[in-house]
């Protein structure tokens, strides 16, 4: 676990701003797709450092030991990029309600955070098909816009990010755009796309839709071993509520996805 320096920040759309950070080890880390990170916010007077410990499973019980009072939260990202020691994240501002964002819309130069990961323990490679689909909303825009950078130009490709209104798309080539300000969603719309009989598909973001379009998928036939699929997030829920059934069944799913 280390800590990181708020060294930029960037507003890209009105709810969504770059960050760039530096800190011990960033230099080290390689590269693969979807890098995934948890990052720490401290608590008033607290602190973002937990542990030197770059062991999960003893970092983490170094964590929960940390009084509630003081422990720092804790939430998942997706790396946007990360070279020369430099890593860069996007957070999307939806008011005071998380700490994180509540963190993001004040921050400046020098404030510090803390971090752990990403790790190459859970990189997954890209799929490989003759149609790549991805598909998430803005939380997962950051990965989809990382991964689409990685594809060779002669790859076919399908990409949809469910955003609020117009003013929140990104110069990211390839994307369609579903507004919800239009009355869309992203599962109505992923769900009219006509899938080959060679597809993998990346789905991310709040987490009913993202079961929704995965039980889409495996009933059009598609194996499950080529849907990688996250919820990044669950509606009136934050990562500080205990888990639900759902949550525990796509966790389940997750892991099965591993062995097979």
């Amino acid at each position: 676990m280390s800590l990181l320096t708020l060294t930029g920040v960037t507003p890209l759309t009105p709810r969504m701003v770059r960050m760039t950070f530096t800190g011990d080890g960033l230099a080290d880390v390689g590269s693969w797709p979807d890098q995934q990170l948890k990052l720490l916010f401290p608590k008033p007077g607290g602190s973002a450092l937990v542990s030197e410990a770059e062991d999960v499973g003893t970092w983490y019980q170094a964590y929960l030991a940390i009084p509630e009072s003081e422990r720092p939260w804790m939430r998942s990202f997706t790396v946007r990029r990360l070279a020369d020691g430099v890593l860069t994240v996007d957070f999307v501002l939806h008011g005071d309600s998380g700490p994180a964002s509540k963190w993001a819309a004040t921050a400046r130069p020098g404030d510090v955070i803390g971090r752990f990961g990403p790790s190459p323990d859970y990189a997954r490679p890209l799929g490989t098909a003759d149609l790549l689909i991805f598909a998430g909303d803005e939380t997962a825009l950051p990965a989809i816009a990382s991964l689409l950078e990685l594809l060779p130009s002669g790859q076919r490709r399908l990409a949809f990010v469910e955003v609020a209104d117009p003013v929140e798309e990104q110069d990211v080539p390839g994307v369609r755009w579903v507004h919800r300000s239009a009355g869309d969603d992203l599962v109505s719309v992923v769900s009219q796309v006509e899938v080959p009989e060679s597809v993998w598909v990346w789905l991310g973001g709040e987490a009913s839709a993202v079961r929704s379009l995965r039980r889409h998928f495996v009933g059009l036939g598609v194996s499950k071993k080529d849907i990688e699929f996250a919820g990044y997030w669950r509606r009136a829920l934050t990562q500080d509520d205990a888990p639900t059934p759902d949550d525990l069944a796509e966790a389940q799913e997750r892991i099965a996805s591993l062995t097979e």
